[in-house]
């Protein structure tokens, strides 16, 4: 099993493996969201917990963190927030609320890591907060196929790749209600000549947390949380 984003393994990842991919993760949370029982929020969605077997199809995997819902349920909150960097949804973060939203939030963010073949993180010293920033710059200039990895080359569907980016970044959207849920997201990935809505602006947390400076540094200093490789740690005031 690899990461789907090994990079020894990103130039067998044409675009229609990526697209098979991108559609295996969204049967994986329609499961976990709608189909299973139990009410099951992953909490932890990132890239290298979803790995991919010797045929590269993707397996959602390290169920640590998972969240289950009984009943109605379908919103809580927790003091003690705990999740990956760059992947964590704003009101997860800034409020400790979790939802099926906060899976398509960091879904969100798996696609257009698929896509571009770039991890949110690695603009960390860019002039973009991070890759939904990027994203979202050249799709306000109508030149979202410039995030496409290069290892792609021209062989890929345009139509395809821009249906993605444009799910991809109604998923990231800094409001959970703007976002879609996993059975909208089977829908429009499903039909090509499906209109979407227009998204609105995604959300820029990672350096606009309430904590004065960015949340990698405060985290490592010990002021606000803990950090484990990249996975944080923020108590929350009772």
């Amino acid at each position: 099993m690899t990461s789907i984003l090994d990079k020894e393994k990103a130039n067998l990842l044409d675009w229609r493996k990526r697209f098979q991919i991108i559609q295996g993760i969204v049967r994986g949370l329609l499961y976990l969201h709608h189909d299973s029982r139990l009410k099951i929020i992953h909490m932890d969605l990132k890239a290298s917990n979803v790995l991919l077997d010797s045929n590269l199809n993707p397996k959602i995997s390290d169920f640590g963190l998972a969240k289950i819902f009984g009943g109605d349920e379908d919103e809580a909150k927790t003091r003690r927030v705990v999740g990956t960097y760059g992947y964590m949804s704003p009101e997860y973060a800034m409020d400790g609320l979790f939802s099926v939203k906060s899976d398509v939030f960091s879904f969100g963010i798996l696609v257009l890591e698929i896509i571009s073949g770039r991890k949110n993180t690695s603009f960390y010293k860019e002039s973009s907060l991070n890759l939904i920033g990027h994203v979202w710059d050249f799709w306000k200039q109508d030149k979202a196929l410039t995030i496409a990895d290069s290892s792609l080359g021209e062989s890929f569907d345009a139509r395809e790749v821009l249906l993605c980016i444009h799910v991809g970044i109604l998923c990231v959207q800094e409001l959970a209600s703007d976002r879609p849920t996993m059975i909208d997201v089977a829908f429009m990935l499903s039909k090509h000549n499906t209109i979407l809505p227009s998204p609105n602006q995604p959300a820029f947390i990672f350096r606009q947390m309430n904590y004065g400076r960015d949340l990698p540094s405060a985290s490592a200093s010990g002021g606000i949380g803990s950090v484990d490789d990249d996975t944080i740690t923020i108590p929350h005031a009772r």
